[in-house]
């Protein structure tokens, strides 16, 4: 918004911290606008009136001029018949008497008669003694001449007369000084005139700009608070006329759900592209990540203190941005050797080998981690939200924990903020209670909440005892995130159900207590191209050295499964599939394997140990039911794997099959396309995970039908290779565009359109409060 903007910030510039502002009628911002106009129009009268002062003068002593030469014209014509008698007559007593009579005009300081060669004959009393005849000029017709006597500024008129006995002229001496006075008059009823006739002017002006402006500014409060709720201001911009258009124009830019599709579509993203963003659109703010695991952990080992960097999308993508503005990371310092690498508060510069930014580590003991995170977040929210039919478990004092934990790190949030307005990426279902916590002592602060599980459906949210305070907890962000539109309709379905707010359908977003958040699809994805692509050997070679590590036959046929032991992964689902698929078709026993690459996690709770133990179990008695020359149909694989092994195996494969029960995103879906630079291979995707909103070449199943997915699977693994190119290449293209980067650049325009938004509303509220900042 360019000229209103400038117009508003301009409001409250007289005045200032001088000592006028003190006065509370001072402050107010009609007062000071015709004030400001009241002066401009006195400056603007002095500068007329001794523009036009000079002129005034002249023309009164012009006027004055001719007044005077009218009326010696007219005494001469009164006295010439008179005092040609008298002159012939030579009755100097007459022509004294006619003289004196004729002088008692105020105006008439004299008369006199010239005769030649400038002798003056008769004269009244009061002629002044230095006048000579000399000095006023005489012709054949009457005449009038300026003199001064004594600084006084005369006026002479000369008329000619001729007798028998005598010639010469009638002098008649007028006295000037009225015409002086008189110009002074002029010019004060000038001025006056001028001044009165400005301020009624200025005044009627003023009332009628001030009549326009406060239309506008009601207007326009109204228009930004329509809009700060997120409500259509076509019609409440209309009648400001010019105003309301460029109002609406700087809205729809800031406005989020008027975002073109190019702001990112058209944009390669890559980490570069997400330092552009914070240098151009978000200059000089802030950035502070939270975060449960860590971007870098410190371990004791046998050999000393080692450094470990986890394999994550989240990091790849957010570490650009805190770097860009040297922002902080807040995290769980859960490594063994954590406290000992920080300073007191925590903190340490990371990347170690070129520090960025800070990590700043919040420490919490093995019971609080007990109730925080493994009880509440995992055994709670974790299967509550993955929908995966294992009974989720609350206790009270798992969520007194989960809410001291949030209340630690929101500490943190506040205690690394070096402004008022930071921007707050908060990640994941760990802190569904930060933002309410934060927004409570930062206001202005940009928070932006991702939640990268999904969210059910209100009746089954309703299981959760403090579902009110999630949802509320939630609602102090400005932005909450959601992989798909359908967890965003879930979330807000939740919200209209379990707390009193105003939903915006029209434009997803919800107003608790006044403040309006904004409910947004961000489909997560990774890096491109990704890093452990690079040091890949040819597909044929990364086919040989699986086949030949794990004892598989070079011509079987092989897909792969690549998950953590997780119950909502599906993992025991895609091995009855197999046991579906084997038995429907026999001829591929020997001739095809699976592997399932699991790595343990959350060993600590009995659903996830039970689900291991059930995969070994299940594994076994497959390979003993469909096992044929000494080829095992299941490789059943629990270790961790590192990101190039993952590669090597999502290489090598024929197939990956992702059958997730309930999924977020899942990112091994995106990884696996991603590694196939050859565009060969299928992958077979669970439509109950998020990425199938995304990869609809991929070939869907139903995890819960194992028949349907093992005809799936035997698609797959016949599937013509001019097929698989097409599907490939397609599915690698949109994540080649909507990669991770993007994801969190999506983000971080919004939030600069947000604070955009919320600077408008500031100026706003600047001038309703009479210019002065709120503190």
């Amino acid at each position: 918004m360019r000229w209103p903007t400038s117009f508003l910030a301009s409001l409250p510039i007289i005045g200032g911290d001088s000592s006028l502002s003190r006065f509370p009628v001072w402050r107010n911002p009609t007062v000071r606008m015709f004030v400001r106009y009241a002066s401009a129009a006195l400056v603007a009268t002095v500068l007329i009136v001794l523009a036009l002062a000079p002129y005034a003068s002249a023309l009164v002593e012009q006027w004055s001029r001719n007044d005077v030469e009218l009326r010696s014209r007219l005494v001469f014509n009164s006295i010439r018949h008179s005092f040609s008698e008298l002159l012939a007559a030579n009755d100097k007593a007459g022509i004294e008497d006619l003289f004196a009579r004729v002088a008692n005009d105020d105006r008439v300081l004299g008369l006199g008669f010239c005769v030649d060669p400038g002798v003056l004959r008769f004269q009244t009393k009061l002629m002044p003694s230095t006048f000579s005849c000399k000095k006023a000029a005489r012709s054949e017709t009457a005449s009038f001449s300026s003199i001064t006597d004594d600084g006084t500024h005369l006026i002479a008129a000369s008329f000619p007369i001729a007798v028998r006995n005598a010639k010469g002229h009638l002098v008649i001496l007028h006295d000037l000084s009225f015409a002086t006075k008189r110009s002074a008059e002029a010019r004060t009823f000038l001025t006056a005139a001028l001044v009165g006739i400005v301020l009624v002017s200025t005044l009627l002006a003023a009332l009628a700009v001030l009549a326009v402006v406060r239309r506008w500014l009601i207007g326009l409060r109204e228009s930004l608070s329509s809009a700060a709720q997120g409500q259509n201001i076509e019609e409440m911009t209309s009648r400001l006329g010019p105003i309301g258009e460029e109002l609406r124009l700087a809205l729809r830019k800031m406005d989020l759900n008027r975002v073109a599709s190019v702001d990112t579509e058209r944009t390669e993203w890559t980490a570069e592209t997400i330092r552009e963003v914070m240098n151009g659109e978000l200059a000089n703010a802030q950035v502070i990540v939270v975060s449960n695991r860590e971007p870098y952990i410190h371990n004791h080992e046998a050999d000393g203190i080692k450094l470990q960097i986890p394999a994550s999308g989240l990091v790849s993508a957010l570490e650009p941005v805190t770097r860009a503005c040297g922002g902080t990371w807040i995290a769980h310092g859960s490594g063994s050797a954590d406290q000992e690498m920080a300073d007191s508060e925590g903190r340490i510069r990371v990347p170690p080998d070129n520090p960025g930014y800070t990590l700043r580590r919040v420490w919490i003991s093995e019971h609080e981690q007990e109730g925080y995170y493994y009880s509440l977040a995992n055994e709670g929210l974790w299967p509550l939200c993955h929908i995966a039919f294992v009974r989720p478990t609350f206790r009270a004092a798992d969520w007194d924990t989960y809410r001291a934990i949030n209340e630690r790190f929101a500490k943190a949030v506040v205690d690394e903020a070096t402004t008022d307005s930071p921007i707050v990426l908060v990640q994941d279902y760990h802190f569904a209670l930060l933002p309410r916590m934060v927004r409570a002592r930062l206001p202005k602060a940009t928070i932006i909440t991702f939640w990268h599980i999904p969210w059910p459906n209100s009746e089954t949210f309703s299981i959760f005892p403090w579902k009110e305070e999630i949802v509320q907890g939630l609602l102090g962000s400005s932005i909450v995130g959601f992989h798909t539109q359908f967890h965003c309709n879930n979330f807000i379905e939740t919200a209209d159900r379990f707390i009193e707010s105003r939903i915006d359908r029209e434009h997803a977003s919800i107003t608790l207590s006044g403040r309006e958040t904004f409910i947004r699809p961000y489909p997560i994805s990774i890096e491109w191209p990704p890093a452990a692509l690079g040091a890949q050997k040819p597909v044929a070679e990364c086919r040989s050295a699986v086949r030949e590590r794990l004892g598989i036959p070079a011509e079987t046929h092989l897909a792969v499964g690549i998950e953590r032991f997780d119950y909502t992964k599906g993992i025991l689902d895609r091995m009855l599939a197999i046991d579906a698929l084997l038995t429907a078709h026999p001829e591929w026993k020997g001739r095809f394997v699976f592997v399932q690459a699991a790595a343990p996690t959350r060993s600590k709770l009995p659903a996830y140990a039970a689900l291991q133990a059930e995969a070994q179990r299940l594994a076994a008695e497959i390979n003993d039911r469909h096992g044929i020359n000494g080829v095992a149909p299941v490789h059943l694989v629990i270790r961790h794997h590192d990101p190039a092994e993952v590669f090597e195996l999502f290489r090598a494969a024929d197939v990956c099959i992702v059958s997730s029960l309930h999924d977020g995103m899942n990112l091994v879906a995106k990884e696996f396309v991603a590694s196939r630079d050859d565009e060969q291979g299928v992958l077979a995707l669970s439509t109950f995970a998020g990425a199938s909103r995304e990869l609809s070449e991929a070939l869907m199943v139903n995890p819960y039908d194992p028949h349907s997915m093992g005809v799936a699977i035997e698609r797959a693994l016949t599937m013509p290779a001019a097929e698989q190119r097409e599907r490939m290449r397609l599915m690698r293209d949109l994540i080649r565009n909507r990669n991770v980067y993007r994801w969190a650049g999506q983000m971080l325009l919004d939030a600069s359109r947000l604070r955009k938004k919320q600077h408008v509303l500031e100026i706003a509220a600047l001038h309703q409060n009479g210019g002065k900042r709120r503190s």
